[in-house]
């Protein structure tokens, strides 16, 4: 009985071929993006699976309350460690300490690469699980000892054993390579951490790490834990909640919180708000889930659409069935297996379409998702999703159909009557709802991208290149650089900075200045900076003046930004003093000397952070900042400047960043969002536009004979036009105004999350609004002036 049913559906989707491609191309596309975003979907969800014991994994990250205003983050100080190993080790399998990623240099023979990684305590690599390809287990025992990444090995060694060779990080200290580990995929944590170095060895290295040792006021580092077999992450966090204020009663004041955040949490839960877990990353897939049932929700809308617009057609067949005993549950499934059939051929045609747009999809999502062709469990789920598909998109064209009275039908007098067409007229609102909602919510998106781009950054980062210098090879040597980049005609001014442009890499408090308020907290932005930094940056000096080697003085002054005027409550800020509070080791008072104009150097989403630019007479820098000259072209000036970098430097690569490229990449995941919101949006919009094509064709061939007569007396081309269109306009019409409020009220919400953002303007629906309502002229059109032009001799004659 079966495969009678699929031979008669095959037969009618033969006999139909226009109705068919319309049907299996509609769902094929609306099926294609639902796997699509299902596979992103299941790659967001599947982060960190790499790590077997992700369950028992954690980051210890702290709340501290400044000035009422609670903020979270994994910084910590190093004394918390001692804290935690002497009284709470019994909730820990393992514990390591850690530093930020950091960028080195290692030299073997004659290659030389830069590579990040870590400085990590001895119990890391046994805490995440690393698979160790090579060498010891807990390969950094010794203090000069470097574990590699799989391809690092590779790249440094090729074939040779790198088990015992020593490499040269930094050109200063000789490390013995004592492991290699499996590189850790894209779609997780670490998935840069190419190198790993002893906690030990980072002590050694850095003066300031050392003097941490009882900073509880210095959170400059991180910890991870493995918890105990009979702990849970809760209980864990309840009892170390109060350890930092406990143990140092000097941070009290901040009412710092000690709390541990899962790894299973770190990518898609990572956001807080005033001290509690407001998500993160998890609003993307729950957006995109959306979606993709969206989407497939109008292409089977499509199908029952025009299957129970097709259904005169079909009651003859219907009456004579159950003339000659079909029963109407026979006539149910013969209906199902017709849409299932439709479903498995559009599946097919999908999975063609996954299968060509994978690779672009990849580049656009910085993705690195395969298609799971030995995936038992995703054939399961596939199967399953061909089977509710068929279901939701047959179950109402099976049910309609077979409901028709045989007697009616075969009389002739079976009439549709005067609400049969309402269901359809329901779908169509439904799917220009959500279609006009998916085109505004895709017009905000990139507006508040672009109201971001279009914000003044404070200086100028066009021709502005920076090289990383955290190595020892370039103490001392910056106004030699200096003097050879300026002579060589490729830089017009050059400074050095502690901190990149786009960054902050430091903030600091416990200052004292002219009127502070009683109990006042403070939280500023600290970067050492060289004397020409403002001209590098053509930063513009609002009072005061600039740095100048000509005042000795200048060595104990600051510049500060406009937002720190305002938040320190200075009313003439040039020659206050700004002192530090620590009475056994204060910095000699700073001299305000000028005020900078303020320069966006985190989010370009949230306001500018108020900041001090000390001047640097202790080398603390980590950048030069060159500014390019604009004579030359980019190319030979990177090029002279590489040959001159590299007759000092030879065994560090030259590395550089344009600013210009840096600061973009702050937008790269809205970016990345809005387009693919934007693409799915037009698919949407497409699959929409084919099931209102289909219908119009239906209408137009239904109603061929009174078009005929019309034509007979007289009626124009504009005339027949509007007769077809205007119903269908007049439902778009209504989808707007539904459409409307509903994308109101969600994009009002999103853009909440974003302190500089975008206000909703009117024009945006009524833009919206317009062009639905044009898409539907465009698409109605083809087949009313189609059916107007015809010849009304054929359409009336007698067949």
């Amino acid at each position: 009985m079966f495969k009678n049913y699929l031979k008669i559906a095959w037969r009618n989707l033969l006999k139909n071929k226009g109705y068919s491609a319309i049907n299996i191309g509609g769902l094929a596309l609306g099926m294609a993006v639902t796997l699509i975003i299902g596979l992103w979907v299941h790659d967001e969800l599947s982060h960190n699976n790499y790590f077997s014991k992700k369950e028992r994994i954690a980051q210890v990250f702290q709340s501290q309350t400044l000035n009422g205003n609670t903020g979270s983050g994994p910084a910590i100080p190093r004394p918390l460690e001692m804290g935690l190993r002497n009284g709470y080790m019994d909730n820990f399998k393992h514990l390591a300490m850690a530093s930020w990623n950091n960028s080195v240099y290692l030299n073997y023979e004659d290659k030389s690469l830069s590579k990040t990684g870590n400085f990590m305590q001895e119990e890391a690599p046994e805490l995440l699980g690393l698979t160790i390809l090579k060498g010891e287990k807990n390969g950094l025992r010794k203090i000069n000892s470097i574990m590699l990444s799989e391809s690092v090995a590779q790249a440094l060694f090729g074939e040779e054993n790198p088990i015992g060779k020593v490499v040269r990080a930094n050109s200063q200290y000789d490390m013995e390579v004592t492991a290699v580990f499996e590189d850790i995929p894209m779609n997780n944590s670490f998935n840069d951490l190419e190198y790993i170095m002893p906690w030990e060895k980072y002590l050694t290295i850095f003066e300031w790490i050392q003097n941490a040792e009882d900073q509880w006021g210095n959170n400059s580092f991180q910890m991870f834990v493995q918890l105990a077999d009979n702990t849970s992450m809760e209980q864990v966090s309840a009892t170390i909640k109060d350890v930092k204020k406990n143990l140092n009663e000097d941070t009290a004041e901040f009412n710092p919180q000690l709390f541990l955040l899962p790894m299973k949490d770190w990518y898609l839960r990572s956001s807080f708000e005033n001290g509690k877990q407001v998500g993160g990353r998890i609003k993307y897939v729950w957006l995109f889930g959306i979606i993709g049932g969206f989407v497939l929700l109008l292409a089977c809308i499509n199908f029952m659409n025009l299957s129970t617009a097709r259904s005169e057609k079909r009651a003859k067949e219907v009456g004579i069935r159950k003339s000659i005993g079909s029963q109407r549950n026979q006539l149910i499934y013969q209906f199902l297996s017709e849409s299932f059939l439709v479903v498995l051929f559009a599946f097919c045609l999908a999975i063609l379409i996954v299968l060509l747009s994978l690779e672009g999809f990849n580049d656009l999502a910085k993705k690195e998702i395969a298609f799971p062709w030995k995936d038992s469990l995703f054939w399961a789920i596939s199967f399953a999703f061909i089977l509710f598909t068929s279901l939701l998109a047959g179950s109402y064209p099976a049910l309609y159909l077979s409901s028709f009275k045989p007697v009616d039908v075969l009389k002739g007098t079976m009439t549709t009557g005067k609400y049969a067409g309402l269901p359809r007229k329901i779908l169509v609102i439904l799917q220009f709802t959500v279609s006009v909602a998916f085109i505004i919510g895709t017009v905000i998106v990139m507006q508040q991208i672009n109201y971001a781009k279009d914000r003044p950054v404070g200086y100028d980062k066009e021709g502005l290149v920076q090289i990383p210098t955290m190595s020892q090879d370039f103490e001392g040597k910056y106004d030699l650089m200096r003097s050879e980049f300026l002579t060589s005609g490729a830089v017009m001014e050059m400074s050095s900075s502690s901190a990149p442009t786009t960054q902050i890499w430091s903030n600091r408090g416990g200052f004292i200045w002219e009127g502070k308020p009683e109990g006042f907290q403070e939280d500023i932005a600290w970067t050492d900076v060289s004397p020409e930094y403002a001209k590098s940056l053509n930063l513009k000096i609002l009072e005061g003046r600039d740095f100048s080697r000509e005042f000795a003085t200048d060595s104990n002054a600051v510049l500060i930004n406009e937002t720190a005027v305002k938040y320190m409550g200075l009313t003439d800020p040039v020659g206050k003093f700004i002192k530090d509070d620590d009475v056994e080791d204060p910095f000699p008072p700073l001299k305000i000397i000028g005020v900078v104009q303020d320069m966006i150097a985190q989010s370009p989403y949230e306001p500018v952070k108020q900041g001090i630019y000390a001047y640097d007479k202790h080398g603390n820098a980590s950048f030069y900042n060159l500014r390019l000259n604009p004579d030359n072209s980019a190319n030979e000036n990177i090029s002279t400047i590489e040959n001159i970098f590299k007759s000092h430097f030879p065994d560090i690569p030259f590395q550089y960043d344009f600013v210009d490229s840096e600061y973009g990449e702050k937008f790269a995941a809205e970016e990345r969002i809005g387009t693919l919101s934007a693409i799915f949006t037009a698919l949407a919009i497409l699959i929409s536009c084919l099931g209102l094509f289909g219908l119009t064709s239906f209408v137009a061939e239904q109603r061929k004979k009174e078009i005929g007569v019309r034509k007979v007396l007289g009626a124009s081309v504009f005339n027949v036009w509007n007769m077809l269109s205007k119903d269908f306009l007049k439902l778009v019409t209504i989808s707007c105004f539904i459409a409307v409020p509903i994308s109101y009220y969600i994009m009002n919400g999103w853009l909440q999350d974003y302190p500089y953002r975008v206000i909703l303007e009117w024009w945006i629906f009524l833009l919206a609004i317009v062009g639905a309502l044009a898409i539907t002229i465009l698409t109605v059109s083809f087949q009313a002036i189609k059916a107007a032009n015809s010849n009304p001799v054929k359409s009336l004659r007698m067949e």
